[in-house]
């Protein structure tokens, strides 16, 4: 943890890294944790399988792109920092800052298991 699933629309895999390196340094830096925590899905939405305003599909440059950081309670110092992502992620994927929103879903630890231990019982307070 954290987790971060990335719905946007299809890229190559060389841009796909370079997303990986942004997202995973971002949040390592905004959150204190090492790069072994972080793990990115990347969920492609195809323009075919997107709507906006009640209108099907756009071209992906206009495609809104949303980011969901799955992790423990953050400060909003903290997430503020994490939220930074959206410049590196806006160039990568051709788009403005304005067409990607990312969302924090944080959890306390007895909400999160991990290997079928809540993490407030596997870990110290």
């Amino acid at each position: 943890m954290p987790y971060i699933e990335i719905l946007a629309p299809p890229l190559p895999a060389e841009r796909r890294q370079k997303v990986a390196t942004a997202v995973t340094d971002g949040i390592c830096d905004a959150f204190s944790v090492g790069p072994e925590t972080v793990t990115i899905y990347f969920l492609d939405v195809a323009s075919g399988a997107y709507a906006h305003a009640g209108v099907m599909g756009a071209l992906p440059e206009e495609q809104r792109i949303f980011v969901k950081v799955h992790a423990y309670r953050r400060d909003i110092p903290e997430r503020r920092k994490a939220a930074a992502i959206t410049g590196p992620l806006a160039e990568i994927y051709g788009t403005t800052a304005k067409a990607l929103a990312v969302y924090f879903f944080d959890r306390a630890k007895d909400e999160v298991a991990h290997a079928g231990l809540l993490s407030s019982d596997a870990e110290p307070a």
